[in-house]
């Protein structure tokens, strides 16, 4: 066998990366053996557990991949299990600590994290979320999003992410859906997506709480949390897990609910977090047959949380936009076909798409966060 190819071979196996992970197979120590036999390339990976539901996608990219190497004829994959003591060894790797902190608060990390939320029900937020995070993957970022809303959770149908996620020595893989990393309390619930969660309080603390920690994210660009309506225990809890995440408020055109998303933002003054801006879902769209804007949920709701948390906050909480009322919005949420991904050229897709732009292209920075520094004299 020759030492080129065979250096040739071991080229290719770095690009190929794990689709769970999203790092080389030869970082992460899965090249188990490789070897050329008259042009036949056979290549042993080592799986992180044995029902992993991407052997399949690691077969096929190793299989391409070594097989666009000149001098190899046919590429044979066999699949092996890690030990435990590999998965642990691979556990340390990821994530360099034994004991489960929230990787997001660590002084120097430059995620940059939106909790987005409403003051009640049936505003499109979760909509609204889903979309923003498919518009942001489409706009080159690493995209995480944790489905925050316990009792309520709705993202895993939003983007069609149906897949469980994969255990690795109590860390957790998320699944992928149109590039978007997710966790949902659903893939936890034995009986589905109609079984109820009968949590209180510290419960769901501790649910959100291993959401951020135990889930192994990678290094996002972005991390949204979709909240539950109102400003009760997660909406705490998150100012507790993640002090640094930035509020986006969500609201419709219509005085009520403008007034109860008021209340949403104003709890950023209690828990001491910034609110990055305010999004008014189901705007007028042009009536199908005049052309005349139709106003289905009154107008200015949007504006007036904006001008009233500016406002009572004392600083600038600027309407990121308003999202044209497109019944397709729903429906593509019911197919899990994000309407930013089925026909980004839509008018309420332009807007999200705007609105993702605005919030993931931000310059990751240090302004404002720990760097875990102690003055002299201070200690």
């Amino acid at each position: 066998m020759s030492a080129d190819l065979l250096h040739l071979i071991d080229a290719a196996l770095a690009t190929v990366e794990d689709p769970e992970i999203r790092r080389p197979i030869t970082e992460l120590k899965m090249v188990k053996s490789r070897e050329v036999v008259d042009g036949v390339a056979r290549v042993e990976v080592w799986l992180t557990v044995s029902g992993c539901p991407m052997r399949d996608t690691i077969t096929a990219r190793v299989t391409d991949a070594v097989g666009r190497v000149p001098g190899v004829a046919r590429v044979e994959v066999a699949l092996d299990v890690m030990s435990e003591e590999q998965r642990k060894e691979l556990r340390a790797q990821l994530v360099g600590h034994d004991e489960r902190e929230i990787v997001f608060t660590k002084p120097g990390n430059l995620t940059r994290v939106y909790a987005v939320a409403s003051g009640k029900g049936g505003v499109g937020k979760s909509s609204v979320t889903a979309n923003l995070a498919v518009s942001m993957v489409q706009q080159g970022l690493s995209v995480g999003l944790v489905d925050a809303d316990i009792y309520g959770h709705s993202i895993p149908r939003l983007l069609g992410a149906n897949d469980a996620p994969t255990m690795v020595e109590g860390m957790i893989m998320p699944p992928s859906a149109y590039g978007v990393r997710v966790i949902s309390m659903l893939p936890f619930k034995p009986g589905g997506v109609s079984q109820p969660v009968a949590f209180r309080g510290p419960m769901l603390h501790r649910a959100l709480q291993q959401f951020l920690a135990d889930v192994y994210w990678g290094d996002l660009d972005v991390l949204l949390l979709d909240l539950p309506p109102g400003t009760g225990d997660i909406a705490i809890s998150v100012a507790q897990l993640l002090p640094q995440a930035e509020l986006v408020v969500v609201t419709t055109p219509q005085t009520a609910a403008a007034e109860v998303a008021i209340r949403a933002g104003m709890l950023a003054q209690q828990t001491n977090q910034r609110v990055a801006g305010v999004l008014e879902n189901m705007s007028s769209f042009p009536c199908p047959h005049c052309g005349e804007p139709m106003d289905l949920f009154g107008t200015g709701g949007g504006a007036l949380v904006s001008e009233t948390l500016t406002r009572e906050l004392g600083n600038d909480v600027p309407l990121l936009g308003r999202v044209p009322f497109d019944v397709r919005l729903r429906e593509g949420g019911d197919e899990g076909r994000p309407l930013v991904a089925s026909d980004p050229d839509a008018p309420a897709s332009t807007v999200l798409a705007e609105v993702a732009g605005r919030l993931g292209k931000r310059a990751r920075g240090l302004a404002g966060m720990s760097l875990g520094i102690t003055p002299a004299g201070r200690l």
